[in-house]
């Protein structure tokens, strides 16, 4: 009889999708080898992401609702928050202990894989993240070490999408982002106007608002792929095994929901999920 067509593996369902993924320190042999089970488990929670436009607008300071969402997907597969405790002795006394807490944890028979989603915050976050996956690794804490970020086709995605909700939604003022749910800060309208009224070269309303929006919020100083590449190329976290994954400008949807807009002071917002 012929055999069954096996269904494709959700992982490598990703690259189909636009996610960008690398792999280093031998990560790939190990990860497929000893830890297929874990690659499951991630492109299964990535496989079905959607990023809706209102959420984008909404997202703060930090994290949007899709990427809370993301790591209740990942809690729901048993991947959770763990703080590893590193203690050394001499002689039976305590001489140094440290800690280091990683927001996704699963063991699996082989050993420990340890993620991290790094959505938006500030680039030297991606140092935090791979020293501590490096020093994990070295004391035998963890095999694998993977984080998620934005990837190079989202971040250069990020204006059109905003400009395209702007366009969408007729919006030509203040009055109107506060009709959709979104109010700038001072500061942000200060930086708008300068845009609007300047003698030389003036920027429409809508423009000059997404100029302001994508590099107040999703800026080159942000967590985004090309930041990540200057870190590992440069052997930051080497030589702990990694993957790495982009998440791509596929995953956004345009949506007609009220924005509901998080807090600016709340960069973490998913973290006591």
């Amino acid at each position: 009889m012929p055999k069954k067509p096996t269904a494709p593996h959700p992982f490598d369902l990703l690259e189909a999708k636009g996610f960008e993924t690398r792999f280093l320190g031998h990560a790939k042999s190990i990860i497929r080898g000893e830890f297929a089970e874990a690659l499951v488990d991630i492109g299964s929670a990535l496989g079905n992401l959607d990023l809706p436009i209102s959420e984008i607008i909404g997202s703060g300071g930090g994290e949007t609702k899709f990427t809370q969402r993301l790591r209740r997907s990942l809690a729901a597969k048993g991947w959770r928050k763990h703080i590893f405790e590193i203690a050394k002795t001499i002689d039976g006394v305590p001489r140094e202990s440290t800690s280091h807490e990683v927001d996704h944890v699963k063991e699996f028979d082989a050993g420990v894989v340890a993620l991290e989603i790094e959505w938006n915050n500030k680039d030297p976050f991606f140092d935090r993240d791979l020293e501590n996956f490096k020093r994990l690794h070295a004391e035998g804490g963890v095999s694998v070490g993977v984080l998620i970020t934005r990837g190079a086709s989202l971040q250069d995605a990020l204006w059109k999408a905003v400009r395209r909700f702007a366009q969408v939604r007729n919006i030509g003022s203040f009055e109107d982002l506060l009709a959709n749910g979104y109010a700038p800060t001072p500061k942000q309208r200060d930086n708008v106007l300068k845009r609007v009224q300047r003698d030389r070269d003036p920027r429409a309303f809508a423009d000059a608002w997404t100029d302001n929006f994508v590099s107040n919020k999703f800026g080159q100083a942000t967590t985004h792929w090309a930041k990540l590449m200057h870190r590992v190329d440069r052997g930051v976290g080497n030589p702990c095994p990694l993957l790495l994954i982009g998440l791509p400008a596929s995953i956004i949807s345009f949506d007609t929901a009220p924005i509901e807009q998080l807090s600016e002071d709340d960069p973490k917002s998913g973290e006591a999920l």
